[in-house]
Formats: C-alpha cells, structure tokens, sequence
C-alpha cells in the first residue's frame, strides 16, 4: 500500500507537466494556429542555451563531477546505440533509419523538468549536462547515423554548445559574470520548460496514427535499454548512486521529437519514429512514479 500511496503521490506531482502537455496537444487538436518553427527554434537558439549557461555558471557541482557527468553521457548514449543497434538487426528493422528513434531520449523538454521534479536543484545541474551533452551529439552524430542527412549545420555551431563552452570557460577561470547577464540568462531560461512542454503536447496532436505497431517495438528498446544503459554509463563513470538513477531515468526517457522529425525529413519511416515517439511517452508517464521510486529519487522517498 506505502508503493501504491507513493505511486499516486508522484502522479500529482507530475500533473503540472501533464497539464501543460495537454494543453499543447488540445490547442493542436483544435487547429488553433501554432508556430511550432518559431518555438523550435526560440527554445534551441535562445531560451535552452541560456538555461544551460545559467545552470552550469551557478552549479554547486565541482568541476571534475561536471566532467564525470559528461564521461558517463558519452558512455551512456554509445552503449545504448550499440544495443539498439543490435536489437533492430535481430528484428530485422533498417538500422540506420531507426538508431537514431532508439537510442536518443527526450532529455530536453520532458527530461529537464521530470529530472528536476525528481532530484531537486542539484538533480537538475546534473540534468542539464547531461542534456547538454546528449543534444551535441544528436545533433552531429546522431543524425549523421541516417542514410541521408544534408543541409545539417555544422556541429561547432551549435547554440548549446557555445553555451556549454562560454560557462565551462567562465568556471575553470574563476570569472564571474556580470549581474545583468546572469539575470537576463535566468529569465530566458525560465522560458524553456514551458514552451518545450507545449510544444512537445502539440507534436503529439499531429502524429499519425499510422506506424503504433513498429513504434510499439521501438518504444520497448528505447525504455529499456535506455535505462539499463544510462544505469551502466554512471556506474563506469565513478558517478554516486543518486547521480546513477538521475542519469538513469534521464536515459530512460521516451523518444526525442527530434528523432521523428529528423526521420521524416531523411527517411522513409517517419510513421514508425510517430508511433514510437507517441507510445513512449504515453507508457513513460505512466510509469514515470514507480521509475522515480525504483531509481531513489528523493522525491519518492
């Protein structure tokens, strides 16, 4: 009964995100206008940026547990691709045009705020490199795993990797920004969750329905190896065990938004990374309340 009273708890501790989520996907729904091309690229060139200079610039973390953050995404993300690639060979799906559906989370807009939710201001330090890192190598990467990927800016000109730099730069030498930059990087950082949320509800509205069996399997991988890998990458990293299950459930995220529009844009299997995209996160909050208690997040404690 104690699983069950913290199950229900952490539900209506989720709520808020669920509320916002749901009102993307109404307001999609309804065909209301949306300029989902302007809250893109509002979130990745300004407002995400901006929370990750804020957050790494005024992180409690010390440097070399940064660092060890870093080495455990890397080593996360690489097993996960391995493991999903394997997965989708034995079930003889096109590995190239899915690894990317599979093996990257939606460590951006559900991760920061569940993560947050989950494991405080600390958790949400650790969050954000971790975002950081995964959405570099996405980005460059990730992406380049598609059989087709032109036009793809070039990675160094990544917002969020300007951002990561400037603050790592600012932290090694002890350089503190002015007030004024500080505060103006808060109140757009402020701005992120809210619109990745409802933009990530809209993106759900519009997701054909077509593809929900493969997306079935894909979602499979993606939780489960996500979470097993992401468990895996901080343990080798040295991580302490409450960074293991934050980096854990970070990994465990469903599939990334981006993933299906990369997959629509270069593939011919956009309905397939749809229905993963929209199993996963349904099934993901659902489970949301027993992974936090399983992980040990303080707020389930």
């Amino acid at each position: 009964m104690n699983v069950f009273h913290i199950y229900f708890s952490l539900l209506s501790l989720l709520a808020p995100l669920m509320v916002v989520i749901g009102v993307g996907t109404i307001w999609g729904k309804l065909g209301h206008p949306f300029p989902a091309q302007f809250v893109t690229v509002l979130a990745t060139t300004v407002t995400t940026p901006a929370l990750v200079f804020y957050t790494l610039v005024t992180t409690q973390l010390s440097d070399e547990v940064m660092g060890k953050v870093a080495i455990a995404t890397v080593l996360a993300l690489g097993l996960c691709m391995v493991a999903c690639a394997i997965a989708l060979k034995l079930c003889r799906l096109p590995v190239r045009k899915l690894l990317q559906t599979t093996s990257f989370p939606n460590a951006g807009n559900l991760g920061l705020p569940i993560t947050h939710l989950a494991f405080g201001d600390a958790g949400l330090s650790t969050s954000i490199a971790f975002f950081a890192v995964a959405s570099f190598i996405q980005h460059t990467v990730g992406v380049r795993t598609l059989p087709s990927a032109p036009g793809i800016p070039a990675p160094w000109k990544s917002p969020i990797l300007v951002a990561s730099v400037l603050a790592v730069a600012c932290r090694l030498l002890g350089f503190t920004p002015p007030q004024w930059i500080m505060d103006s990087a808060q109140l757009l950082g402020s701005m992120t969750v809210p619109l990745m949320l409802l933009g990530l509800g809209h993106a759900l509205a519009l997701i054909p329905p077509a593809g929900l069996s493969l997306g079935g399997i894909i979602s499979v991988m993606r939780l489960t190896f996500g979470l097993g890998t992401g468990a895996l990458g901080a343990w080798l990293a040295g991580l302490p065990a409450d960074m293991i299950g934050n980096i854990a459930l970070q990994m465990g995220m469903p599939c990334a938004v981006v993933s299906y529009m990369y997959a629509r844009r270069y593939t011919d299997v956009g309905d397939t990374s749809a229905g993963a995209v929209l199993i996963s996160t349904l099934v993901f909050l659902v489970l949301a309340p027993f992974l936090m208690w399983l992980l040990g997040a303080p707020v389930a404690r």
